[in-house]
């Protein structure tokens, strides 16, 4: 999820670029650079860290020209450094690129055989090289890089240059967000209306596979394959502020319906579908180091912690491996059980989380082979690990989690996957099975997302309820516990998520008709007796908000309010109940007025124990 912006026009283009940066920081902020030509001749500033570093060397050693590209990053292949910084150039070729291009490695392998030479560790160069390899048989620039374009498997949006051709910009995209600026003699490129909206309100919207080039005062779009398209300019009267947010009130909205593209970039690349097994890239263990293990301890905090405890649903439920979840300020504390044959997997999205971090240390210095997941490349705990898996969700800006949780869990079921077949507790078919059902989560996360407008009218309904109860059995039964934490931090209403099937042993007590008792109930295995622990409630007055299959007549009869979320296969149930569980917390805050992005008390990072 990093920014870009490209400019090519009459102005000098390094300001105009710098300022669209700051407005894209939100999107990535461990590296930036800018390119810029001028009299054919590229000069390239890259600085490590957020962009007041870039800005800095950019005072003492400005550059010029009229056409240039920029890139502020969020690491996905290749920790945070200068060196891994964009824009990348090989040869004559400059670019800056967003996505995660999946058959990188394989690219890498053909193009050191043709003599390339890599100076980074990221996937984005090797677009560069692939172009400049091109452009030995191909007539011209433009051909080149179609030509290279069409060799990619993945997603991304880039920006091109070619020393070459000094008056020419190309752009395209396939799977990440692209919008072009129109101006009077200029043109704008961004991966974010916010980074060109001061400039020009004037913008076309590039649909997948779909490539611009600029030149003589022309944009001329058409498909990555050659085709010719017309493309029709819209109005954007967004505020700037509103622009930041992808039109959405909140980033806690935005980042919920960033939920597809959050997971999609998770699997990207790490699917091996006729093999029904995983590549995790930097989880470089064997499948005899893997298939030792003997327990494991999944160690995290708040929402990490939830995601832990479906990961143990996942472990245990598929790879016969018992697994113990410890909240990571008290694992050092009670003086854990580990030892060369345990396993611990700590999870944290900032990466820096104080008490995950010191729980780490322990388990290693106890003698545990030791996994991270993580959304922050090179963060501490990604270093200190000795093998890591990336959430790719793009920087959470949101305090309250959402799309960071999602990918845990995808990330989590991805490791199931891995170690199952390493241990042979999974088999060839049953992993096919697995990945086919993961690849359709994407799309049913969208689903999910259109029932936001039914999710704010039962959000008006129950506002002012004091109490709330969220009941799940089973896998399900972490994500009422996160469903009830999401409520507490963004509205400071009271709740508590509970396994439905202990309602009988004190919290009952709690029912009458002034607390709202949400009940997950999909299709599967504990689903009847579920339904048997929601009649409890009914019985005793409660209101229940039921969030069941689509088209589930039985709880439809029984439930004062329902919310149908498409079937699939219920190991995958977790990941979309969270979606209306999320717009519920999100809707009745806003009607309550609290702060969404920043509620009170909490910080984004917990970097202190």
């Amino acid at each position: 999820m990093c920014g870009i912006v490209g400019y090519i026009g009459e102005q000098q283009a390094s300001p105009i670029i710098l300022e669209g940066l700051k407005k894209l920081e939100y999107r990535g902020y461990d590296s930036a650079g800018i390119a810029s030509l001028d009299n054919g001749s590229s000069v390239i500033r890259r600085s490590q860290g957020k962009l007041v570093n870039l800005e800095n060397i950019l005072r003492d050693q400005p550059l010029t020209g009229k056409v240039g590209i920029g890139h502020t990053r969020w690491a996905t292949h290749g920790k945070p450094s200068e060196i891994n910084a964009h824009p990348h150039k090989a040869g004559s070729i400059i670019i800056v690129h967003n996505g995660i291009i999946e058959n990188y490695l394989q690219l890498k392998d053909q193009l050191k055989q043709l003599g390339h030479t890599f100076k980074s560790e990221t996937d984005t160069e090797v677009i560069a090289h692939l172009i400049e390899e091109s452009l030995k048989t191909e007539a011209d620039f433009e051909q080149a890089v179609r030509t290279s374009l069409l060799q990619l498997r993945g997603a991304y949006a880039v920006c091109i240059l070619n020393d070459k051709e000094p008056g020419v910009l190309i752009a395209a995209k396939l799977g990440s967000p692209m919008v072009v600026g129109l101006g009077e003699k200029e043109f704008f490129v961004a991966s974010d209306i916010p980074a060109i909206l001061a400039y020009t309100r004037e913008m076309v919207f590039m649909e997948d596979g779909e490539f611009v080039i600029f030149r003589s005062g022309t944009a001329v779009f058409s498909t990555i394959a050659g085709n010719s398209i017309d493309k029709k300019a819209r109005h954007i009267d967004w505020s700037p502020m509103m622009a930041e947010k992808g039109g959405f009130r909140h980033f806690m909205l935005k980042e919920i319906h960033e939920q597809p593209r959050a997971v999609r970039d998770t699997i990207a690349g790490r699917l091996l579908e006729l093999d029904g097994d995983v590549y995790l890239e930097n989880l470089q263990f064997s499948d005899r180091q893997l298939a030792a293990v003997k327990r494991i301890i999944i160690i995290a905090c708040g929402t990490s912690w939830h995601a832990a405890l479906v990961g143990k649903f996942y472990i245990e439920g598929l790879c016969r491996i018992p697994v113990e979840v410890d909240i990571a300020s008290e694992f050092r504390y009670r003086n854990p059980v580990v030892d060369e044959n345990t396993l611990a997997i700590v999870i944290s999205q900032s990466g820096e989380t104080a008490d995950t971090l010191a729980a780490l240390r322990e388990a290693k210095s106890r003698g545990a082979l030791n996994i991270a997941i993580c959304n922050v490349v090179d963060s501490s705990i990604a270093r200190e690990s000795s093998g890591v898996i990336y959430t790719h969700a793009g920087p959470e800006i949101g305090v309250a989690s959402t799309k960071a949780f999602v990918t845990q869990l995808t990330a989590l079921y991805l490791f199931t996957i891995r170690l199952g077949r390493a241990n042979c507790t999974i088999d060839v078919l049953h992993g096919q099975r697995m990945i086919a059902a993961l690849k359709k989560i994407p799309g049913l996360i969208e689903e999910a997302l259109r029932l936001n407008d039914k999710v704010e009218k039962i959000a008006k309904k129950y506002m002012n309820a004091r109490d709330f109860l969220y009941l799940g059995r089973g896998k399900n039964f972490p994500i009422a516990l996160e469903g009830a934490l999401k409520l507490k931090e963004i509205s400071y209403i009271h709740a508590e998520g509970y396994p439905a099937g202990e309602m009988k042993h004190g919290p009952i007590a709690l029912i009458d008709e002034n607390v709202p008792v949400v009940v997950l109930v999909p299709k599967g295995n504990s689903y009847e007796k579920t339904i048997s622990n929601m009649e409890e409630v009914i019985t005793r007055g409660g209101r229940v908000i039921a969030v069941c299959s689509t088209g589930d007549e039985e709880v439809k009869k029984r439930a004062e309010t329902t919310i149908e979320i498409p079937n699939l296969d219920e190991d995958l149930d977790p990941l979309l109940l969270s979606v209306p569980l999320q717009l519920l917390s999100y809707h009745i805050s806003v009607l309550k007025g609290t702060d969404v992005d920043q509620p009170r008390n909490l910080a984004k990072s917990v970097t202190v124990e």
